[in-house]
């Protein structure tokens, strides 16, 4: 046996080993204090918090080159919000919450009562290595769970640093941290948690949804898509330029609810490509060293990109690269200049998938109703961007279209409030988390009902009467 086989099989070992171990343990201790849920909070919060640099120094090796600034503002930040916000409200939303009681019931009692579900399992992509393995695990371990966590191949330098700060805190009964090949995710996902939340593509998430099936395990998927962009007429198009390449081009475009692509008027897309380029000379002066420029994850990625560019260029689309200082660039960096494409089709690869990358399409159409309806006819997309200071205008296009989340005259904030749900629609995924909405996915919401003392139902036993059918004619009125 070679040794990476040997290693694979070590791994596929302490996968199951580790799982027994978190079911027997929750199984054993159903519902942990809020002290406990507490002080995992904190040991989380105090991982992060102290080992900031060297968690974006190692995302930074796995990418070849990812801004640390980015690193610390898109995720270091955000998880350590995620843990503060669920600690503070943790034992208000642990509380059994009553629920009225129809007349015919009273003064019988009815509740709900918030139960952690088990052992769950946590599957990460590459692009936000800490962010999407840190806040799904605040919502697992807010709702008392036992959480095994699965790491991108892609990411290992990520992988084994988070496994070593989470292991030097918690046992690996409460919290386990896995890395290995696409052979051990194939493990991980056929185990049979109490819940499996993953993030990754839509192609990934139907075969995780189908092996999770033969277990029944409920699953919540945070899948892409095309997210638009759409700016109304009367909305300053240097402002929505600058908003949409903001979002476009953190983390290269490798982010999940990036715009995907603009749906603007015919007129202004001249104007939005000269905003663009003063917008990117500004930001990104230089591209192949710019440490604040992050580069694609790895070559496949790198080749991806620039086929669905050169595809789209042999199509008749015109590319217009934005290589403010004029540099070569190329596999040695793994770096796409900011690309806008114009005269794109929908017989384009780059109109057809998830792009992923710095590369932004122009779509014209007429007016609203267009935008509106482009939309519509395609993947409901995870986020929806609209820009726009009518507020008429904005509550139709909101009302109109559906998608995962919705920011209106800016790009991706809506994943950053923790009492929003995040989550996608249709192809791009199913089901929430963050905040209460977390809380609530990773637990079981158990229905009860207290019996009075004193009550009517012995009226509706049999054997059946006269004064039965005057009950349920009363009923059934």
């Amino acid at each position: 046996m070679s040794e990476a086989a040997s290693k694979a099989r070590t791994e596929f070992d302490r996968l199951r080993d580790v799982f027994a171990g978190q079911r027997t343990a929750s199984r054993g201790d159903p519902v942990p204090e809020a002290s406990r849920r507490e002080h995992d909070l904190d040991a989380l919060h105090d991982a992060i918090l102290g080992n900031a640099d060297a968690l974006a120094g190692a995302v930074s090796a796995d990418f070849g080159g990812r801004s640390a600034h980015e690193t610390r503002l898109l995720e270091i930040f955000p998880c350590l919000e995620a843990i503060r916000h669920a600690r503070s409200r943790l034992r208000r939303w642990m509380k059994p919450e009553r629920k009225p009681v129809s007349l015919w019931f009273q003064p019988g009692r009815a509740k709900v009562v918030w139960q952690p579900l088990g052992a769950v399992g946590i599957v990460v992509p590459w692009n936000y290595p800490i962010y999407l393995s840190v806040a799904p695990l605040v919502s697992a371990i807010a709702a008392g769970n036992r959480v095994m966590i699965k790491m991108s191949e892609f990411t290992p330098a990520t992988g084994a640093l988070l496994a070593r700060l989470i292991s030097e805190r918690f046992d690996e009964e409460r919290v386990a941290v896995f890395g290995g090949e696409a052979d051990v995710a194939r493990a991980f996902v056929a185990l049979p948690f109490d819940h499996l939340l993953f993030t990754g593509s839509t192609q990934t998430g139907r075969s995780v949804m189908a092996a999770a099936a033969a277990n029944l395990t409920p699953v919540t998927l945070e899948l892409g898509g095309k997210s638009p962009a759409i700016i109304g007429e009367d909305f300053p198009l240097a402002l929505a330029c600058e908003r949409i390449l903001f979002g476009k081009l953190l983390n290269a475009g490798q982010t999940c609810i990036a715009p995907d692509y603009v749906l603007l008027p015919a007129g202004r897309v001249g104007e939005f490509v000269e905003h663009a380029r003063k917008f990117v000379a500004r930001c990104y002066p230089t591209l192949a060293r710019n440490p604040d420029y992050t580069a694609i994850i790895d070559e496949r990625h790198y080749r991806r990109l620039r086929e669905l560019i050169s595809g789209a260029a042999a199509a008749g689309a015109t590319v217009v690269e934005i290589n403010p200082a004029g540099e070569a660039l190329g596999e040695s960096v793994r770096k796409i200049a900011p690309t806008l494409l114009t005269g794109t089709t929908d017989a384009m690869r780059v109109m057809q998938e998830e792009i992923f990358g710095p590369v932004l399409p122009l779509v014209v159409c007429r007016d609203l109703d267009e935008a509106i309806a482009y939309v519509n006819a395609r993947p409901r997309p995870l986020a929806l961007y609209y820009f726009d200071r009518d507020a008429a205008r904005v509550e139709r296009v909101v009302r109109e279209t559906v998608s995962g989340g919705v920011t209106i005259n800016d790009t991706m904030l809506h994943i950053a409030q923790d009492e929003l749900p995040f989550g996608g629609a249709g192809e791009s995924g199913m089901g929430q988390y963050h905040g209460h909405a977390g809380f609530a996915t990773f637990s079981k919401q158990k229905a009860v009902f207290t019996q009075s003392r004193l009550n009517a139902l012995p009226l509706f036993r049999p054997p059946f009467g006269k004064r039965f059918e005057r009950l349920i004619r009363l009923l059934l009125r």
